[in-house]
């Protein structure tokens, strides 16, 4: 009794764990539908819901002309951002050779557009003058330092036009003419589209990036470009202890590294605003910090009035490299859904007979044991839905009609776990264990199938996810998160459900109508050709046993099993023909 009670413990631990995990995640959810803006439903893509369209037209030089490559290399760097914004299942495209498209389902919020507006164009130039000192300094290693007060605009000299800079920092650059135009410009006349345009080769007049303050810069010295990574996180002082803001963390290149070494080892010896090297994003400041040591290892900071939201933007931005033109929404229109509900409830109506077939087959080829597959779905239905409503309003995922289509696939995967779980305590039960321990050892054999087919079709998923876009990836993600979610429900529901099943009178005796049957299930293989008949078998049911059992012997194993039969008839025929020799010899006697 103390051996039965032990799985018996084990499958109720087991399932009360399970429905933790199931309550969990219903509280999770309706926590958000309370307080959180989520809901009981997960959100559509856009093809079954319609959304945004937005069209970006490029910002070009007089005379310049976009290339294809450009586009192309726009859209990739589009797309990054889009999908690092958490929207998903969006389309982005050319039109025409020219403008960009995207294809947003819903409605995009305001951090999206911003991420599609800005074209990231961002550049480190030296600072000629500024009206104001800098709000926050870099030192060694991207370390902020305490920032010097407010001053009156710099008095610096103009130089001679005839005389040619000798690099970024001289201030032969500030003709008079670009110093009258910098002492009339205000921050409330800038023009945003002609600063994300401006030469890199030449001086700069700008703002920050509150319309504050201005300033002079000096042509690009280190183009946005060789930013190999950039990463949002909390600032730190010198002793490493947090100091509570957000900053960016940006890691150069090796050609980068080299620049920015140069520049700083310029700038560390200059006095007043040319201390300052400007981070200039789309044609504005967004933080001059002054240089209060050699950076060379290309490894700087960015720091100013960031909050954590503000910083992953402006680090996605960066990572995801700048853009190789400048682009402006142009317009901005509402969509219709391109398939809608006719073709979303085709699809559920082909799930669904898809999943009649399954379950009349499992009643059919395995009686009543074939609810607890019709069961074990219903669960790992439950807990799918849950995980896709969940990720729709907590990580912006949107089900297409081929992220329907991969949940269509995973019936059948999953019906395949409790189809190789079933035959192998089958297996078991032909080899003459009892129910109880036919379970837990068909069990064991089952795993390793079930966990072996689940780990291929799990890597085949997120290899497709990884190389795909668009409506192949809401596939490969739907299907992927289903191979997940069979290995929970065949391991935390299907197995303990068969534990205790096993301890009924029901099943424990083979009940003819409870799919596990030992005299309904024929012969026993025993393997190397051997055969055991179940004690008790009618000869009908004997021919027809010994039938099953042949059809699952290998190919080797039925040679051998004709060979040991030829040699059997040899013995047989050599027996009797010396038995017809002994009579015929006495006759002649």
């Amino acid at each position: 009794m103390a051996a039965r009670s032990t799985p018996v413990k084990r499958a109720w631990r087991t399932l009360t764990w399970l429905l933790v995990i199931v309550l969990g995640l219903v509280a999770l959810n309706g926590a958000a539908v309370i307080w959180g803006g989520g809901s009981w439903s997960p959100k559509l893509a856009l093809d079954l819901e319609g959304g945004t369209q937005i069209i970006l037209a490029p910002q070009l030089e007089s005379g310049q002309a976009v290339t294809q490559e450009q586009l192309d290399q726009a859209v990739s760097i589009i797309r990054q951002r889009v999908d690092a914004s958490g929207v998903a299942e969006a389309e982005i495209s050319t039109q025409s050779g020219q403008n960009v498209i995207v294809s947003i389902p819903g409605v995009p919020d305001d951090e999206t557009m911003e991420r599609l507006e800005a074209s990231a164009k961002l550049e480190f130039r030296p600072v000629l003058v500024a009206d104001v000192s800098a709000t926050s300094a870099v030192g060694e290693d991207g370390e902020p330092s305490p920032s010097p007060s407010p001053s009156a605009p710099a008095e610096e000299p103009a130089a001679e036009p005839s005389v040619t800079p000798t690099d970024a920092s001289d201030l032969n650059w500030i003709t008079p003419a670009l110093q009258e135009e910098f002492t009339n410009f205000t921050c409330d006349t800038i023009d945003e589209a002609a600063m994300a345009i401006a030469p890199a080769d030449k001086p700069l007049i700008t703002c920050d990036d509150t319309l504050q303050f201005k300033y002079i810069l000096g042509p690009v010295e280190v183009s946005g470009e060789r930013i190999a990574d950039a990463q949002a996180a909390l600032v730190a002082n010198s002793q490493g202890v947090s100091t509570g803001q957000w900053g960016v963390n940006i890691v150069f290149d090796g050609e980068g590294t080299k620049e920015f070494g140069d520049v700083t080892k310029r700038l560390f010896q200059l006095p007043g605003s040319q201390n300052q090297f400007a981070v200039v994003l789309d044609g504005k400041v967004i933080t001059a910090p002054t240089t209060n040591a050699v950076i060379t290892d290309g490894k700087p900071q960015i720091t100013g009035s960031f909050t954590q939201e503000t910083a992953k933007t402006l680090a996605d931005q960066l990572k995801f490299g700048a853009l190789p033109i400048g682009f402006v929404v142009q317009s901005q229109d509402t969509i219709s859904a391109t398939l809608g509900e006719s073709q979303l409830a085709s699809g559920l109506l082909a799930g669904l007979i898809g999943l009649i077939l399954v379950v009349i087959y499992s009643l059919i080829q395995y009686r009543t044991l074939g609810f607890v597959t019709v069961v074990s779905l219903m669960v790992a239905a439950i807990i799918t839905y849950l995980l896709v409503t969940i990720l729709s309003w907590r990580e912006g995922y949107r089900l297409s009609l081929a992220g329907v289509a991969g949940l269509i696939v995973a019936v059948g995967i999953t019906a395949d776990s409790f189809i190789v779980y079933f035959e192998r305590i089958r297996d078991e039960l032909r080899d003459g264990r009892a129910l109880v321990s036919a379970v837990e050892a068909g069990w064991k054999r089952a795993l390793r199938t079930i966990f072996a087919s689940d780990t291929v079709n799990f890597l085949a998923a997120a290899v497709l996810f990884l190389l795909a876009v668009g409506n192949v990836r809401g596939f490969a993600f739907t299907l992927g998160l289903t191979t997940l979610v069979d290995l929970l429900v065949v391991s935390m529901f299907t197995h303990p459900v068969m534990q205790l099943l096993a301890q009924t009178k029901f099943f424990g005796e083979g009940h003819r109508f409870s799919g596990l049957d030992p005299r309904a299930l024929g012969a026993v293989y025993r393997g190397r050709a051997q055969f055991r008949d179940p004690v008790a078998v009618p000869a009908s049911k004997r021919a027809s046993s010994s039938r099953e059992a042949a059809k699952r012997q290998t190919i080797a194993e039925r040679k051998a099993a004709e060979k040991v039969s030829s040699v059997s008839t040899g013995s047989t025929s050599t027996s009797a023909k010396n038995s017809t020799a002994k009579k015929n010899a006495g006759k002649d006697s």
